[in-house]
């Protein structure tokens, strides 16, 4: 379980109380400016950020929906680092590829992390010393009787350092850090979730190709029929009205049929953009369902523990990070109520001649300690800790979405694939009982015991049927891809 679902906010301690100091007074006016530093040591003890108050969540001991169900396939007994390898599809594992190289959301997620990284060393580079060089040449008059131009060159070198007694530029790269952590979950997160949909489509796109199959196949068995009755109507065995009727059951079909050729077109244009290719030149090749080597048992994955997805969730675990980097922005601008020590140094030379500038009679130096404390500002500073604990108020509920979401998205895959498997077995019954009416209605139109009619009714009931139970095995591969998503890309047992 994460630590922010349980931490305390605590107080920030005082250095006195009543406006009244409790140190003994001493002389410090022989030790310069010794006694403002000391004091500003003292006054950052105030400069700590609070710790995130209760999130007000607990991991339940198991998640509500039933976590495995009994079907002929056993549970996997350990993690996929690609959690499609577990499907076995070679056309599969290639788009899946082609997309971690080549979606534009990767890409986007990955130059993101870039900048986060790049953020971290510039917060760094202030903790350090800056130096500088100079080089300088003027040439200048004075006004008077006898005017005279002179030449002055100037070379030094000149340091500036911030001691970082309030703990504020430590803060910011800590923030920093957090920060791109956060990203890189971020980014791990986009990739399951393109791998997730890409995965999806690809089933969506299968189902497709087996549904045509299946329309196809009923289209030529109407088509077959279709002659056979026109021959008999022309020998003047039946009406016209059968002929009418299979005519129009082979229109309709075929319209379903072209249908399903626009519906595939634009499955396999979605696939795709999520792969980064071009629709136009971008082509999966048509397969039969029970073709596919993960045709058969659907998968069985185990959820493990609810207290575990805390841990497996990159947006969970981004938006904690996000949330501590905000906690750590409030002591930043807390700080900014602290004197700032700064301290400055410059050596370098200067003469008329540029050949003596380094000469030891040229040579200058300074040291400069300031301390900085800002006495009115209009409430700058006041303005700055509200919009940081804003800022972490918002991260925090954030945290808490993320959170409810990631413990939603498992209850919900959960109970679609228990759910499915149910609809699958009594799909199943109907679809023999759709296959075995059929077959009893051809046969007694056969012998002349029913008409047409009934015939028709049997083979569209066992087409919708038969349609219908392909879908929800589409559905259950689906279903399983969700919740290895909702699980974070990862389980065990």
């Amino acid at each position: 379980m994460s630590p922010f679902l349980s931490l305390k906010r605590r107080g920030v301690p005082r250095i006195s109380s009543g406006g009244q100091s409790a140190l003994p007074k001493r002389d410090w006016s022989r030790f310069g400016v010794i006694p403002l530093a000391f004091a500003t040591l003292l006054l950052t003890g105030c400069a700590t950020e609070p710790l995130t108050q209760d999130a007000g969540l607990t991991a339940p001991a198991a998640f509500k929906a039933p976590a495995t169900t009994e079907t002929t396939a056993p549970p996997l007994a350990q993690k996929a680092d690609a959690f499609w390898l577990i499907f076995g599809d070679p056309v599969l594992d290639d788009l899946e590829a082609r997309a971690m190289t080549r979606n534009t959301d990767v890409a986007i997620a990955a130059a993101r992390v870039q900048q986060a990284r790049a953020l971290i060393r510039q917060a760094r580079a202030l903790q350090l010393p800056q130096v500088s060089a100079g080089l300088q040449s003027s040439r200048a008059s004075q006004t008077g009787q006898s005017p005279k131009a002179s030449t002055l060159h100037a070379a030094g070198l000149d340091l500036g350092y911030e001691v970082d007694l309030s703990g504020r530029l430590s803060k910011a790269t800590q923030a920093a850090t957090l920060d791109a952590s956060a990203a890189e979950d971020t980014a791990k997160w986009a990739q399951l979730l393109v791998q997730g949909a890409v995965a999806e489509t690809y089933f969506a796109l299968r189902a497709l190709d087996e549904d045509r199959a299946i329309v196809a196949e009923t289209l030529e068995a109407y088509q077959g029929t279709l002659s056979v009755t026109q021959n008999r109507y022309a020998a003047g065995d039946v009406a016209e009205l059968d002929v009418v009727r299979l005519q129009t059951e082979v229109a309709t079909t075929e319209a379903e049929l072209k249908a399903l050729d626009r519906q595939r077109a634009q499955v396999e244009n979605a696939l795709s953009l999520l792969v980064g290719d071009l629709p136009s030149t971008f082509r999966v090749e048509s397969k039969a369902w029970e073709a596919q080597p993960w045709a058969g048992a659907v998968p069985l994955i185990p959820a493990g523990l609810p207290s575990e997805l805390l841990t497996r969730r990159p947006d969970v675990t981004a938006a904690e990070k996000a949330m501590q980097a905000a906690q750590k922005r409030v002591g930043i601008a807390r700080a900014a109520w602290f004197p700032r020590l700064s301290l400055t140094a410059s050596a370098g030379g200067a003469s008329n001649d540029l050949s003596d500038i380094f000469a030891e009679s040229a040579r200058n130096w300074s040291l400069t300690a300031i301390v900085a404390q800002a006495i009115f500002d209009g409430g700058q500073r006041k303005a700055g800790v509200e919009l940081a604990q804003g800022d972490l108020a918002i991260a925090f509920a954030q945290y808490r979405q993320s959170v409810l979401v990631a413990f939603g998205d498992v209850e919900n895959a959960l109970s679609d694939i228990d759910g499915l498997t149910g609809e699958a077995e009594t799909q199943s019954t109907a679809l023999a009982a759709a296959r075995r009416a059929l077959d009893l209605s051809q046969s007694r139109y056969k012998h002349g015991y029913v008409s047409q009619l009934e015939v028709l009714d049997a083979q569209r009931s066992y087409l919708r049927i038969r349609r219908q139970d392909l879908q929800v095995r589409a559905q259950q591969y689906q279903a399983t891809v969700r919740l290895i998503r909702a699980l974070g890309g990862d389980w065990t047992v």
